[in-house]
């Protein structure tokens, strides 16, 4: 399976919102912490909705328009957008939201799309919420020079998150990791 990193169109818009929600009701369901699939509907459903939808729309014309301030970038298998990475540039490089769906995950698009988002961001530091039993995710910033502060928040009175910085001082090549990127990822001329 090929996989193409792009930047999206402001078409893209439609699709953004249904992965998201895919992957968080592929990811964030734990009973301990009192989160299942009606609670992520009725917190997340509204980013695959008319008005979710345009907000996407908004931001992707908003990073086509300022792309030293804002980055989003979206994965592609076949037409089929499986994944995406934005951020933003404030006082700190702000990460966030990145997704990949399950099928996605495992294959180097996480690697490229994190390579991608580092070479932008240069060597401002930078943060991230992330949800504080998705280990998986934690490992994954942690291999590219995030660390867990101990600083938390409950998201929307109950996702538990912690915060992940990555100081100027722990700001590495992001060709570091490119090395174990597969050949069947591809970055779009776009």
């Amino acid at each position: 399976m090929t996989y193409v990193i792009e930047a999206p169109h402001a078409d893209d818009a439609s699709s953004l919102g249904p992965v998201q929600l895919r992957v968080w009701l592929q990811t964030y369901p734990c009973e301990e912490a009192g989160i299942d699939e009606d609670w992520i509907r009725e917190h997340r459903g509204s980013s695959a909705t008319d008005e979710g939808i345009a907000q996407w729309r908004g931001f992707i014309e908003a990073a086509r328009r300022q792309p030293d301030l804002l980055f989003c970038r979206i994965v592609r298998s076949g037409a089929e957008i499986v994944g995406f990475l934005c951020g933003r540039r404030d006082d700190v490089v702000i990460l966030g939201p990145m997704y990949l769906l399950e099928e996605a995950q495992g294959r180097g698009v996480g690697g490229r799309l994190m390579g991608e988002f580092l070479t932008w961001a240069g060597s401002m530091p930078m943060r991230l919420w992330v949800t504080e039993y998705n280990e998986r995710a934690i490992c994954f910033y942690q291999r590219y020079g995030f660390k867990v502060t101990g600083e938390r928040e409950l998201w929307q009175g109950k996702l538990p998150n912690v915060r992940m910085v990555r100081p100027v001082a722990d700001v590495r090549c992001a060709a570091d990791h490119m090395d174990t990127i597969p050949a069947e990822v591809h970055r779009s001329a776009s």
